[in-house]
C-alpha cells in the first residue's frame, strides 16, 4: 500500500510548492479527519502518517459510511478511495466477533494485497484486528489456518471467494460490510456472475459500498439491485507532473523484470536512481540482486530504523550510493537533487502514486527520466496514468546485448580519456610500463592490453551474443519481434504459430466452459491470469467450443499454478483444467465413445 493511496494532502507538500503532488477537486478548506467522526486511535494513525486533510471522496464518503448508508463512489484510482472505505469499516469493527465482518472484493491479487496492507496500516493502533488476503495462486493452508483462528476483514478476488464459499470454509453469515473495489474492472474481467452470487449469498442487512472509475449499464444495474438508497459521490482528481521529465514505459513479463532492469542500468546514463517496488520484502530482494550484478544499491522501507534511513539517504546524496530500492511509504519526503531517474519496477495501481513517485526526479530545474515496467495484464494501468496525467508515456525497447557492449566500450574509452587528462595520476605508471617494455621487449599496446585484462578480472568485459531467435526480417532495425497472442475469428486467439500446433514452449489445455456459458477469450485470460498468476505472454491460441475451450499455456505449469487453476471458476462454473487429449466434441456436448 502506498502512502499516496490515502490521498490526503500534507501540509509540507502542497500542489503550489511541490510539482510531484496531487490534489483532489472539492476538498473543503479547513476540513480535517478529526471533523469526520473517526475514532481517536485512527486519527492517531493518520497523524503518524503525516496527513491532516481528507480528499474529496474521503470527506464525502467517510461520514456516510459511519452513519450506515450505502455508497456508490465514482472515482478514478488514486483519489484516496481505499481510505474512504477502510477507515469507516475499522471504526465500526467489533473485535469480539471472530467471523468475518467485512469483505472487500478486488479484481486482481495485486489490488487485494494493496488493500489488505492499507487496512493493516490504518489499524496500527487498533490492537487485535486481523485482516486476510484471499486470492488464487496462494496455498489454501495459509488461508484456512487464518480463517480458523478468526478474521475480521477479508480482502479477496471473486474466484477464490466463491471457491471458499463452495467449500464451506468461509463463513459470511454475520457479514456487516461489503465493498466492491474497482467494480467496472471486475466486470470487464468476467467476474459479473461471481460478484452477483457473492452479493446474493451474504446477509440482506449488510452495508454495501461500490467504487468504480466508470458507470456503465451493468454497474448501474448492480447498484440498483443490491444497494439501498445509496449516496452517490463523484470526484475527479487533478494530477500534474513536472514538465522537464521524460516519461517512458517498457512492456515486459514479470519474470523478465530483473534482467530488463539490469540492461537498462547498463545503457542509461543516470546519476542517482530510485526504483519503486510494492512491498517491503521486494525492496530487500531486488537490492540484493542488483548488488550481486555489481551495482551500488540499497533498500529502504518502513522497517528501516531512522538512523539507518538517514545514513542510506546520506550515501545517496554524497554519491556513495547510486540506486535506492524503495516503497512509496519509505520514499515519502525524500528530496535528493541528484536523482536523475525513477523506475517503476512495479507500476503503481493508482495514478496519484505515479505522480508522487515521479516527483522525486526533475527537481531544482534539472531534467529527469521516468521509466515504468508494464506487464501485459497491466496495460489498463498505463492507460489510466496517461488519462489522469495528460502525459503520454513513450514505449521503449529492451536494450540488446549489442547496445550493452557498445555502452561498455564507450565507458572504457571515456575512462582512459579522463585518466589521460590527469598527468599527475599516470606519471608513475608511465615509468613502470616503460621499464617493462625495455626489460621484456614487449610492445606497449600489448602491455596496455594486459593491464586492462588484469583490471577487468575474471568477468568478461563484453556479453556473449544472444542465441538466434525468430527475427522480423521486414524491419530495418533487425530487432527481435516479440510474438504475442492476437484475436482472430470465431472466438480464437492466435499466437501466430502454425495452425493446429501450439507455439514454442506451450501446450494445449482443456477447460470445461464454452459457448454455452457465453464466455469470451478475454474472460478466460482474465480468470486464468488472475487466479494462476499467469502473464499475458503466457497465453497462446484460445479456441472456444460448444461445451469446452482449448487454451494454449506453458507446457510446464508449477504445481501451485495447477492447483489454483483447477479450482478456478469462469461465470460461476469450475473449469476443471486438464491437458487436452484430443477428445472429439459431440453434438450433444459429451465426448463421443470410441467404437469397438
Amino acid at each position: 500500500m502506498s502512502e499516496d493511496e490515502l490521498g490526503a494532502s500534507r501540509p509540507e507538500d502542497t500542489p503550489e510548492t511541490e510539482p510531484g503532488e496531487v490534489a483532489d477537486d472539492g476538498v473543503g478548506d479547513g476540513i480535517g479527519f478529526a471533523d469526520l467522526g473517526l475514532d481517536d486511535r485512527l486519527l492517531r494513525t493518520l497523524r503518524g502518517l503525516g496527513y491532516e486533510s481528507p480528499t474529496a471522496i474521503q470527506a464525502e464518503t467517510i461520514p456516510a459510511l459511519l452513519a450506515g448508508r450505502h455508497v456508490v463512489g465514482l472515482a478514478q484510482t488514486g483519489t484516496g478511495k481505499t481510505a474512504a472505505f477502510a477507515l469507516p469499516i475499522l471504526n465500526r469493527i467489533d473485535l469480539k466477533q471472530k467471523t468475518p465482518q467485512a469483505l472487500v472484493l478486488a479484481p486482481t491479487r495485486e489490488l487485494a494485497l494493496q488493500v489488505c496492507e492499507a487496512f493493516e496500516q490504518y489499524a496500527a493502533h487498533l490492537h487485535g484486528v486481523h485482516v486476510l488476503p484471499v486470492y488464487g495462486g496462494q496455498g489454501y493452508g495459509v488461508q484456512l489456518s487464518a480463517l480458523a483462528r478468526g478474521v475480521h476483514v477479508v480482502v479477496g478476488t471473486p474466484g477464490r471467494i466463491i471457491d471458499h464459499l463452495q467449500r464451506g470454509t468461509l463463513d459470511l453469515t454475520r457479514l456487516r460490510f461489503l465493498v466492491l473495489d474497482e467494480a467496472d474492472e471486475m466486470l470487464n474481467m468476467g467476474f459479473a456472475e461471481d460478484v452477483e452470487q457473492i452479493l446474493a449469498d451474504t446477509p440482506d442487512d449488510k452495508q454495501v459500498a461500490l467504487f468504480s472509475a466508470t458507470m456503465p449499464h451493468q454497474i448501474r444495474a448492480l447498484s440498483q439491485r443490491y444497494l439501498t438508497d445509496p449516496l452517490e459521490v463523484s470526484v475527479r482528481g487533478r494530477t500534474a507532473t513536472a514538465p522537464n521529465v521524460r516519461h517512458r514505459y517498457l512492456m515486459v513479463s514479470f519474470p523478465q523484470k530483473v534482467d530488463a532492469l539490469t540492461r537498462i542500468l547498463e545503457v542509461e546514463n543516470f546519476e542517482g536512481m530510485i526504483v519503486f517496488v510494492r512491498t517491503k520484502n521486494d525492496t530487500e530482494t531486488l537490492a540484493e540482486k542488483l548488488r550481486a550484478r555489481g551495482f551500488s544499491a540499497a533498500a529502504i522501507n518502513g522497517d528501516l530504523a531512522q538512523p539507518a534511513r538517514e545514513r542510506t539517504i546520506g550515501q545517496l546524496k554524497s554519491a556513495k550510493l547510486d540506486i535506492l530500492v524503495a516503497t512509496d511509504v519509505a520514499a515519502r519526503g525524500l528530496d535528493v537533487d541528484r536523482i536523475s531517474h525513477v523506475v517503476n519496477f512495479d507500476i503503481p495501481t493508482d495514478t496519484e502514486s505515479y505522480v508522487h513517485r515521479i516527483g522525486r526526479t526533475g527537481r531544482a530545474g534539472r531534467s529527469g527520466d521516468a521509466i515504468s515496467f508494464v506487464t501485459p495484464r497491466e496495460r489498463h494501468l498505463l492507460r489510466a496514468i496517461e488519462r489522469a496525467t495528460g502525459q503520454t508515456l513513450s514505449p521503449m525497447t529492451l536494450p540488446t546485448v549489442e547496445d550493452i557492449n557498445a555502452t561498455r566500450l564507450t565507458r572504457f574509452d571515456d575512462a582512459i580519456t579522463e585518466a589521460l587528462q590527469s598527468p599527475e595520476k599516470i606519471d608513475f605508471f608511465r615509468g613502470v610500463v616503460s621499464h617493462y617494455v625495455e626489460e621484456y621487449d614487449v610492445p606497449e599496446v600489448d602491455v596496455a592490453a594486459a593491464l586492462a585484462a588484469v583490471l577487468q578480472g575474471e568477468e568478461p568485459m563484453l556479453l556473449e551474443p544472444e542465441p538466434e531467435r525468430a527475427r522480423d526480417t521486414d524491419r530495418p532495425t533487425g530487432r527481435v519481434r516479440e510474438v504475442r497472442p492476437t484475436p482472430d475469428r470465431g472466438g480464437r486467439m492466435d499466437a501466430r504459430g502454425p495452425k493446429g500446433s501450439p507455439a514454442a514452449g506451450l501446450t494445449t489445455y482443456r477447460i470445461a466452459v464454452g459457448r454455452r456459458q457465453k464466455i469470451a477469450p478475454r474472460q478466460i485470460v482474465g480468470a486464468l491470469a488472475n487466479e494462476g498468476g499467469l502473464q499475458r505472454g503466457d497465453f497462446g491460441r484460445i479456441e472456444i467450443k460448444a461445451d469446452h475451450s482449448l487454451v494454449e499455456l506453458p507446457a510446464s505449469l508449477p504445481p501451485e499454478v495447477w492447483d489454483a487453476l483447477r479450482s478456478t471458476r469462469i461465470s460461476g462454473q469450475l473449469i476443471h483444467l486438464e491437458l487436452d487429449r484430443g477428445r472429439p466434441e459431440s453434438r450433444g456436448g459429451q465426448p463421443r465413445k470410441k467404437r469397438g
